[in-house]
């Protein structure tokens, strides 16, 4: 073969084709339990391979699972409608400025324009214009069953989390835990005449899960303190604070490496606790109180200094 093809082409095709042979070997089960992931190759481009891979993809997804709420497991063959928000995105349309919030259908059926039930605000709306998206279109759908994905215009209300049922069924599906934030910075407009721009764009983006967004209690939202897993999402929000909402910032690096919320307090205003030095409490957009600080080490000293203060280990949206 080296002699037909030559020897550099010999050396890079055997090469190629032990890397079909790497890995393990395919276990479906393995698969759905999040412990493997199958990997495909072709080209969209080309249309190589594009057919293959949705066949296949089809044939190894798992039909709708059941999901756990307050109330106990929430079957999905239940003929009762249940949905649960994922996912927020702001601006996909600049033109209109709209906001769409993403709902996984967890039991039940959905009809466009039935009554729902927003658990979070307590009260019952209609959602008017579902749609389902594929890359840039849009198509506005009247149906949707367990395991579909529709989207909804947001005016603001939903956010990661919520759960949406039929009238007369009020249960909660458990939160998403959010990955701990590992870099802080302090933030605010360099333009105070665009406060509500400001305040706008933070606590959109933040209902997206792209950042998280922190206050010192009782003060107002013109300074905010943002958290962020890795440092180039200070570049993505200051990009989009930019461009979408036509602030330029002031941002400061801060020393905090660790965020705890405060799951119970010995004393009736956090700012009362005893804290070490480079620790600081701070306010969440739904109200809850955490505490911001440096080095492991600081958790001792906290629980030590203020018996009957309880740290949680995650924070769940």
């Amino acid at each position: 073969m080296g002699e037909l093809i030559g020897e550099k082409r010999w050396n890079t095709l055997r090469d190629e084709v032990e890397l079909l042979g790497a890995g393990r070997e395919f276990d479906m089960e393995a698969v759905r339990a999040g412990k493997l992931s199958p990997v495909f190759f072709g080209s969209a481009l080309t249309n190589f391979g594009v057919e293959p891979f949705l066949a296949e993809f089809l044939r190894m997804t798992t039909p709708p699972l059941s999901r756990t709420a307050d109330s106990g497991v929430v079957d999905a063959f239940s003929p009762d409608f249940s949905a649960f928000v994922f996912k927020i995105q702001a601006n996909m349309n600049k033109a209109h400025r709209d906001r769409l919030a993403f709902m996984r259908i967890c039991s039940g059926k959905f009809e466009r324009d039935a009554e729902v039930y927003h658990m979070q605000t307590g009260k019952k709306m209609r959602l008017s214009q579902p749609q389902t998206m594929m890359a840039a279109e849009r198509e506005i759908v009247d149906e949707a069953y367990a395991g579909d994905i529709i989207g909804v215009f947001d005016p603001g209300i939903f956010s990661i989390g919520d759960t949406i049922t039929v009238p007369g069924k009020k249960f909660n599906f458990s939160g998403i835990p959010t990955f701990e934030p590992e870099h802080f910075m302090r933030v605010s407009p360099k333009d105070t005449m665009k406060r509500k721009q400001f305040i706008k764009g933070t606590e959109q983006i933040a209902q997206e899960g792209a950042i998280q967004i922190f206050k010192v209690p009782g003060a107002g939202m013109e300074e905010v303190i943002v958290g962020v897993v890795g440092t180039l999402q200070f570049d993505v929000f200051e990009y989009r604070m930019r461009n979408e909402y036509g602030v330029e910032l002031y941002m400061y690096g801060l020393p905090y490496e660790h965020l705890r919320r405060i799951a119970a307090s010995p004393v009736e205003d956090p700012k009362d606790l005893t804290l070490c030095m480079g620790a600081e409490v701070l306010e969440d957009f739904r109200g809850r109180h955490l505490i911001a600080f440096g080095g492991e080490w600081s958790v001792g000293f906290l629980l030590k200094h203020n018996p009957g203060l309880e740290l949680s280990e995650s924070v769940s949206v």
